[in-house]
């Protein structure tokens, strides 16, 4: 198993030290010959932003491979996922335990999230370095 998770791309825009690249993230059978007659088959159009890169190598349109370690797609799946899950289950538990009432519980939640997300929105740009893609020589 690759270390390292990768796709192939195209560059949709470069601004400053920032590059955009537009990938196509497909589901597995979306190679299938009769997969334009099956609702199974999805393709979805990404942006993937690659910070402090040598923007002079890039051009609109060239097609560029960005990959990202396993150590890193786990950090944001962990981050993006796993934490809010775990603090939307224990705040659930607590509150239920505590109030007795499902709707309040299931509110309160929620609600958890909400302060979550802003840490992560404010600490976004640390976060940034630690979580990034690269483009492949």
């Amino acid at each position: 198993m690759s270390d390292k998770i990768s796709h192939p791309g195209v560059v949709d825009s470069i601004e400053g030290d920032c590059v955009k690249v537009r990938i196509v993230q497909t589901s597995a059978c979306a190679a299938c010959k009769v997969a334009s007659h099956c609702n199974a088959s999805e393709s979805k159009v990404k942006i993937v932003v690659v910070f402090g890169c040598d923007t002079a190598k890039y051009s609109t349109g060239q097609e560029v491979v960005v990959s990202a370690s396993r150590e890193v797609a786990n950090r944001a799946l962990l981050l993006g996922f796993g934490i809010p899950l775990l603090l939307l289950i224990v705040v659930l538990l607590i509150v239920l335990r505590w109030t007795g009432d499902e709707g309040i519980a299931a509110l309160a939640s929620l609600g958890a999230l909400v302060p979550y997300y802003i840490v992560l929105w404010l600490l976004r740009d640390s976060i940034r370095q630690q979580v990034s893609f690269r483009i492949e020589d």
